[in-house]
Protein backbone atom coordinates (compact mmCIF):
# COMPACT_ATOMS: atom_id res chain seq x y z
CA UNK A 1 0.00 0.00 0.00
CA UNK A 2 1.37 3.59 -0.73
CA UNK A 3 1.80 6.27 1.78
CA UNK A 4 -1.50 8.27 2.49
CA UNK A 5 -1.29 11.14 -0.23
CA UNK A 6 0.89 9.20 -1.91
CA UNK A 7 -0.14 8.65 -5.93
CA UNK A 8 -1.91 5.43 -5.45
CA UNK A 9 -2.62 5.07 -8.61
CA UNK A 10 -2.65 1.59 -9.42
CA UNK A 11 -3.88 0.34 -5.36
CA UNK A 12 -6.97 -0.62 -5.66
CA UNK A 13 -7.01 -1.02 -1.58
CA UNK A 14 -8.89 1.38 0.63
CA UNK A 15 -7.19 3.42 2.88
CA UNK A 16 -9.66 3.69 5.84
CA UNK A 17 -9.88 -0.05 7.81
CA UNK A 18 -12.94 -2.25 8.53
CA UNK A 19 -13.28 -0.88 12.26
CA UNK A 20 -12.69 2.34 11.20
CA UNK A 21 -15.80 2.31 8.83
CA UNK A 22 -17.75 0.91 11.49
CA UNK A 23 -16.55 3.74 13.64
CA UNK A 24 -17.67 6.03 10.58
CA UNK A 25 -21.07 4.86 10.58
CA UNK A 26 -21.65 4.95 14.09
CA UNK A 27 -21.11 8.21 14.65
CA UNK A 28 -23.32 9.04 11.32
CA UNK A 29 -25.64 7.06 13.29
CA UNK A 30 -25.25 9.52 16.18
CA UNK A 31 -25.63 12.64 14.42
CA UNK A 32 -29.08 11.57 12.31
CA UNK A 33 -30.45 10.31 16.23
CA UNK A 34 -28.89 14.07 17.36
CA UNK A 35 -31.19 15.64 15.03
CA UNK A 36 -34.32 13.19 14.78
CA UNK A 37 -34.53 13.94 19.15
CA UNK A 38 -34.41 17.48 17.90
CA UNK A 39 -37.37 17.56 15.59
CA UNK A 40 -34.72 18.67 12.63
CA UNK A 41 -35.46 17.48 9.37
CA UNK A 42 -33.03 15.43 7.03
CA UNK A 43 -33.06 16.91 3.73
CA UNK A 44 -31.02 16.04 0.38
CA UNK A 45 -29.93 19.00 -2.50
CA UNK A 46 -27.67 18.47 -5.76
CA UNK A 47 -24.68 17.66 -5.68
CA UNK A 48 -24.65 19.28 -9.03
CA UNK A 49 -25.93 22.88 -9.12
CA UNK A 50 -25.75 25.58 -11.70
CA UNK A 51 -23.69 28.31 -10.10
CA UNK A 52 -19.88 28.37 -8.38
CA UNK A 53 -18.89 30.01 -5.28
CA UNK A 54 -17.90 33.69 -5.33
CA UNK A 55 -15.48 33.11 -2.50
CA UNK A 56 -11.82 34.06 -3.10
CA UNK A 57 -10.76 31.43 -1.39
CA UNK A 58 -12.94 28.63 -2.07
CA UNK A 59 -12.13 26.79 -5.81
CA UNK A 60 -15.81 25.13 -7.17
CA UNK A 61 -15.18 22.21 -9.85
CA UNK A 62 -16.52 22.57 -12.45
CA UNK A 63 -17.74 19.60 -14.45
CA UNK A 64 -19.60 19.49 -17.93
CA UNK A 65 -22.53 16.49 -18.62
CA UNK A 66 -22.48 14.72 -22.14
CA UNK A 67 -25.61 15.93 -23.20
CA UNK A 68 -25.27 19.64 -22.50
CA UNK A 69 -22.91 22.04 -23.70
CA UNK A 70 -23.08 24.12 -20.17
CA UNK A 71 -20.84 24.22 -17.51
CA UNK A 72 -22.30 22.92 -14.33
CA UNK A 73 -20.19 23.13 -10.79
CA UNK A 74 -20.28 20.18 -7.80
CA UNK A 75 -20.95 21.77 -4.59
CA UNK A 76 -18.79 23.20 -2.32
CA UNK A 77 -21.35 23.32 0.97
CA UNK A 78 -25.29 22.39 0.64
CA UNK A 79 -25.38 26.16 1.97
CA UNK A 80 -27.42 28.05 -1.15
CA UNK A 81 -29.74 25.11 -1.71
CA UNK A 82 -31.01 25.07 1.65
CA UNK A 83 -31.04 28.68 2.08
CA UNK A 84 -34.04 28.09 -0.92
CA UNK A 85 -35.54 25.49 1.25
CA UNK A 86 -35.39 27.64 4.36
CA UNK A 87 -37.36 30.50 2.48
CA UNK A 88 -39.99 27.60 1.45
CA UNK A 89 -40.73 27.75 5.28
CA UNK A 90 -40.14 24.21 5.89
CA UNK A 91 -38.58 25.10 9.12
CA UNK A 92 -35.38 23.29 11.25
CA UNK A 93 -33.51 21.19 8.37
CA UNK A 94 -29.99 19.21 8.44
CA UNK A 95 -27.67 17.70 5.73
CA UNK A 96 -25.35 15.03 5.33
CA UNK A 97 -23.56 15.17 2.14
CA UNK A 98 -19.72 14.92 0.31
CA UNK A 99 -18.72 18.45 -1.28
CA UNK A 100 -15.79 19.12 -3.17
CA UNK A 101 -13.36 21.72 -3.18
CA UNK A 102 -10.69 21.99 -5.67
CA UNK A 103 -7.44 22.46 -4.96
CA UNK A 104 -7.58 21.13 -1.63
CA UNK A 105 -5.13 18.44 -0.55
CA UNK A 106 -3.26 18.13 2.80
CA UNK A 107 -3.02 16.10 6.07
CA UNK A 108 -6.65 17.80 7.57
CA UNK A 109 -7.60 18.36 3.34
CA UNK A 110 -9.37 15.63 0.56
CA UNK A 111 -11.02 17.46 -2.66
CA UNK A 112 -14.11 15.49 -1.87
CA UNK A 113 -15.00 15.44 1.71
CA UNK A 114 -18.13 14.87 4.33
CA UNK A 115 -19.93 17.61 6.09
CA UNK A 116 -23.05 18.18 8.24
CA UNK A 117 -24.79 21.24 7.71
CA UNK A 118 -27.69 22.45 9.29
CA UNK A 119 -29.83 25.34 10.33
CA UNK A 120 -31.74 26.30 13.27
CA UNK A 121 -34.75 28.94 13.07
CA UNK A 122 -35.00 31.97 15.88
CA UNK A 123 -31.79 30.19 16.81
CA UNK A 124 -28.97 32.94 18.74
CA UNK A 125 -25.30 32.37 17.36
CA UNK A 126 -24.44 31.38 21.24
CA UNK A 127 -27.53 28.96 20.96
CA UNK A 128 -25.87 27.25 18.03
CA UNK A 129 -22.77 27.14 19.70
CA UNK A 130 -23.92 25.06 22.48
CA UNK A 131 -25.87 23.02 20.22
CA UNK A 132 -22.35 22.16 18.19
CA UNK A 133 -20.58 21.35 21.55
CA UNK A 134 -23.20 18.96 22.26
CA UNK A 135 -23.17 16.88 19.07
CA UNK A 136 -19.43 17.12 18.58
CA UNK A 137 -19.18 15.44 22.44
CA UNK A 138 -22.20 12.88 21.04
CA UNK A 139 -19.59 12.06 18.50
CA UNK A 140 -16.22 12.40 19.91
CA UNK A 141 -17.47 9.71 22.45
CA UNK A 142 -16.43 9.05 25.89
CA UNK A 143 -12.22 8.68 25.05
CA UNK A 144 -12.09 11.52 22.79
CA UNK A 145 -14.15 14.14 24.54
CA UNK A 146 -12.03 17.30 25.13
CA UNK A 147 -12.61 18.04 29.18
CA UNK A 148 -13.49 21.72 28.72
CA UNK A 149 -14.85 24.53 26.10
CA UNK A 150 -14.15 27.90 26.06
CA UNK A 151 -15.61 30.85 24.02
CA UNK A 152 -13.45 33.80 22.78
CA UNK A 153 -13.45 36.53 20.44
CA UNK A 154 -11.32 36.45 17.50
CA UNK A 155 -9.62 39.47 18.66
CA UNK A 156 -8.98 38.03 21.71
CA UNK A 157 -7.02 34.78 20.19
CA UNK A 158 -4.82 37.04 17.88
CA UNK A 159 -3.55 39.50 21.37
CA UNK A 160 -2.73 35.71 23.19
CA UNK A 161 -0.85 34.04 20.44
CA UNK A 162 1.10 37.15 18.52
CA UNK A 163 0.36 40.29 21.16
CA UNK A 164 -1.76 42.28 18.01
CA UNK A 165 -5.30 43.64 17.07
CA UNK A 166 -6.62 42.20 14.13
CA UNK A 167 -8.25 45.28 13.31
CA UNK A 168 -6.51 47.92 14.22
CA UNK A 169 -2.40 46.82 13.82
CA UNK A 170 -0.44 47.89 10.61
CA UNK A 171 -0.37 46.22 7.74
CA UNK A 172 3.64 46.08 7.97
CA UNK A 173 3.16 44.30 11.33
CA UNK A 174 0.81 41.69 9.91
CA UNK A 175 3.35 41.26 7.41
CA UNK A 176 6.32 40.55 9.64
CA UNK A 177 4.43 38.30 11.20
CA UNK A 178 3.35 36.59 8.32
CA UNK A 179 6.84 35.87 7.03
CA UNK A 180 7.91 34.51 10.62
CA UNK A 181 5.83 31.70 9.96
CA UNK A 182 7.03 30.97 6.37
CA UNK A 183 4.94 32.68 4.40
CA UNK A 184 7.16 34.31 0.65
CA UNK A 185 4.82 35.77 -1.41
CA UNK A 186 4.42 39.00 -2.66
CA UNK A 187 2.70 41.80 -0.93
CA UNK A 188 -0.69 40.38 0.91
CA UNK A 189 -4.08 42.34 1.88
CA UNK A 190 -5.01 42.33 5.25
CA UNK A 191 -7.36 39.57 4.92
CA UNK A 192 -5.01 37.01 3.12
CA UNK A 193 -2.15 37.90 5.89
CA UNK A 194 -4.90 37.63 8.84
CA UNK A 195 -6.14 34.22 7.55
CA UNK A 196 -2.64 33.11 6.53
CA UNK A 197 -1.75 34.06 10.94
CA UNK A 198 -5.07 32.23 12.11
CA UNK A 199 -4.28 29.28 9.56
CA UNK A 200 -0.64 28.63 10.65
CA UNK A 201 0.18 30.82 13.91
CA UNK A 202 -3.36 31.12 15.80
CA UNK A 203 -5.76 28.60 15.41
CA UNK A 204 -3.41 25.20 15.59
CA UNK A 205 -2.66 26.76 19.19
CA UNK A 206 -6.71 26.50 19.90
CA UNK A 207 -8.59 24.05 21.88
CA UNK A 208 -5.16 22.26 23.03
CA UNK A 209 -7.12 20.96 26.42
CA UNK A 210 -10.80 21.19 25.06
CA UNK A 211 -13.27 23.09 22.42
CA UNK A 212 -12.65 26.34 21.37
CA UNK A 213 -15.29 28.41 20.16
CA UNK A 214 -13.93 31.93 18.46
CA UNK A 215 -16.35 34.19 17.11
CA UNK A 216 -16.58 37.79 16.19
CA UNK A 217 -14.56 37.29 12.80
CA UNK A 218 -13.79 40.67 10.65
CA UNK A 219 -16.40 41.42 8.93
CA UNK A 220 -14.88 41.12 5.45
CA UNK A 221 -14.09 37.18 5.97
CA UNK A 222 -17.82 36.44 6.15
CA UNK A 223 -19.94 37.13 3.68
CA UNK A 224 -22.48 35.38 4.98
CA UNK A 225 -23.01 36.25 8.07
CA UNK A 226 -25.14 39.39 9.67
CA UNK A 227 -22.80 42.29 10.72
CA UNK A 228 -22.20 42.45 14.72
CA UNK A 229 -24.49 45.83 15.27
CA UNK A 230 -21.84 45.89 18.74
CA UNK A 231 -19.14 46.35 16.01
CA UNK A 232 -19.44 46.90 12.90
CA UNK A 233 -15.70 45.73 11.94
CA UNK A 234 -16.73 41.90 12.73
CA UNK A 235 -19.33 39.43 11.68
CA UNK A 236 -21.32 37.05 13.32
CA UNK A 237 -19.28 34.16 12.60
CA UNK A 238 -17.97 31.63 14.81
CA UNK A 239 -15.44 28.54 14.23
CA UNK A 240 -14.93 25.33 16.42
CA UNK A 241 -11.13 24.08 17.10
CA UNK A 242 -10.26 20.93 18.61
CA UNK A 243 -6.67 19.96 19.13
CA UNK A 244 -5.80 22.91 17.15
CA UNK A 245 -8.49 21.51 13.77
CA UNK A 246 -10.59 23.54 12.29
CA UNK A 247 -14.10 21.81 13.07
CA UNK A 248 -16.96 23.93 12.34
CA UNK A 249 -17.86 27.49 10.81
CA UNK A 250 -20.88 28.80 11.91
CA UNK A 251 -23.35 32.21 10.75
CA UNK A 252 -26.14 33.94 12.09
CA UNK A 253 -27.44 33.70 8.38
CA UNK A 254 -27.57 37.15 6.17
CA UNK A 255 -30.73 37.51 4.79
CA UNK A 256 -30.70 40.79 2.85
CA UNK A 257 -30.78 40.00 -0.76
CA UNK A 258 -29.58 43.56 -1.70
CA UNK A 259 -26.35 43.58 0.80
CA UNK A 260 -25.76 39.50 -0.51
CA UNK A 261 -25.53 40.28 -3.96
CA UNK A 262 -23.22 43.65 -3.25
CA UNK A 263 -21.42 41.10 -1.08
CA UNK A 264 -20.71 38.59 -3.77
CA UNK A 265 -19.94 41.33 -6.71
CA UNK A 266 -17.09 42.38 -4.38
CA UNK A 267 -16.07 38.75 -4.10
CA UNK A 268 -15.89 38.78 -8.36
CA UNK A 269 -14.34 41.60 -8.49
CA UNK A 270 -11.46 40.37 -6.23
CA UNK A 271 -11.51 37.10 -7.93
CA UNK A 272 -10.73 39.35 -11.51
CA UNK A 273 -7.66 41.25 -9.66
CA UNK A 274 -6.35 38.14 -8.28
CA UNK A 275 -6.74 36.42 -11.56
CA UNK A 276 -9.09 33.19 -10.13
CA UNK A 277 -11.47 31.53 -12.91
CA UNK A 278 -14.67 33.70 -12.90
CA UNK A 279 -17.76 33.32 -10.88
CA UNK A 280 -21.20 33.94 -11.55
CA UNK A 281 -23.93 35.48 -8.98
CA UNK A 282 -26.34 32.86 -8.15
CA UNK A 283 -29.79 34.44 -8.80
CA UNK A 284 -31.98 31.69 -7.33
CA UNK A 285 -30.16 32.17 -4.00
CA UNK A 286 -30.80 35.63 -4.20
CA UNK A 287 -34.11 35.49 -5.22
CA UNK A 288 -35.18 33.14 -2.02
CA UNK A 289 -33.13 36.15 -0.19
CA UNK A 290 -36.00 38.31 -1.61
CA UNK A 291 -38.74 36.41 -0.99
CA UNK A 292 -37.79 36.00 2.91
CA UNK A 293 -35.26 34.53 4.55
CA UNK A 294 -36.75 33.37 8.21
CA UNK A 295 -34.04 34.86 11.26
CA UNK A 296 -31.74 31.52 11.45
CA UNK A 297 -28.23 30.77 12.15
CA UNK A 298 -26.26 27.77 10.18
CA UNK A 299 -23.26 25.75 10.51
CA UNK A 300 -21.49 23.24 8.73
CA UNK A 301 -19.05 20.89 10.56
CA UNK A 302 -16.51 18.47 9.13
CA UNK A 303 -17.22 15.31 9.63
CA UNK A 304 -14.09 13.15 8.59
CA UNK A 305 -12.25 15.48 10.99
CA UNK A 306 -14.54 15.11 13.62
CA UNK A 307 -14.20 11.37 13.23
CA UNK A 308 -10.05 11.53 12.99
CA UNK A 309 -10.31 13.21 16.55
CA UNK A 310 -12.61 10.76 17.56
CA UNK A 311 -10.02 7.88 16.06
CA UNK A 312 -6.64 9.41 17.16
CA UNK A 313 -6.25 9.54 13.57
CA UNK A 314 -3.36 11.73 12.13
CA UNK A 315 -4.10 12.12 8.65
CA UNK A 316 -7.87 12.22 7.20
CA UNK A 317 -6.77 9.48 4.81
CA UNK A 318 -7.14 7.21 7.59
CA UNK A 319 -10.52 7.84 8.05
CA UNK A 320 -11.42 8.22 4.25
CA UNK A 321 -12.36 4.86 2.21
CA UNK A 322 -10.58 6.18 -1.05
CA UNK A 323 -8.23 9.92 -1.06
CA UNK A 324 -8.69 11.43 -4.53
CA UNK A 325 -5.47 9.83 -5.30
CA UNK A 326 -7.33 6.14 -4.91
CA UNK A 327 -10.78 7.48 -6.01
Amino acid sequence: MTEPGGDGSHDWRPTATRAMLELRGALLARARNFFAARGVLEVDTPLVVNAPVTDVHIHSARVTLAASERHFFLHTSPEYAMKRLLAAGVGDIYQICHVVRALERGRLHNAEFTLIEWYRCGHTLDGLMSEVETLVRELLGATGTPCTSERMSYREAFLQTLALDPFTAPLPQLTEHARESGFTGAAADRDELLELLMGTVVGPRLGRIGLTFVHGYPASQAALARIDPADPRAAQRFELYARGIELANGFHELASAREQRSRFERDIEERRRLGLPAASLDERLLSALEAGLPDCCGVALGFDRTLMLAAEAQRIDAVLPFPIERA
